[in-house]
């Protein structure tokens, strides 16, 4: 049996009630993510449920890319989102693998790639 545990979260900003600064859906903090690394990403909403797993190249333009695409599967959800976690993983196999395992163990609400359970 092959035991897969959770990264380690690197980064998590959470959603401003009143945001003052320029943002992204009551994100300021997006200059926390790193631009140049590569790692997953998880949404939670207020009640901590998982609503979407992602895994990217490069994590700050492809998270922000989830609140501006028109072909997102959260562009219903956006406002839903209160919190973002962040783990750098560079290696893609690695991502590839946890991406997978946190969407099908903790059933990622608005995934629906990779998903094994019905």
């Amino acid at each position: 049996m092959i035991n897969i545990t959770l990264p380690n979260v690197d980064v998590s900003i959470t959603k401003q009630a009143n945001p003052v600064l320029s943002h992204i859906y009551g994100f300021t903090d997006f200059i926390q993510i790193p631009r140049d690394y590569g790692g997953i990403f998880m949404f939670y909403n207020d009640d901590e449920e998982l609503l979407f797993v992602g895994k990217a190249r490069k994590l700050r333009p492809r998270i922000k890319k989830h609140f501006e695409d028109t072909v997102s599967p959260m562009k219903m959800h956006r406002d839903e989102v209160t919190r973002i976690d962040v783990s750098l993983i560079e290696n893609p196999v690695h991502r590839e693998i946890y991406e997978t395992y946190i969407v099908n163990e903790f059933k990622a609400k608005y995934n629906v790639d990779k998903v094994l359970y019905k």
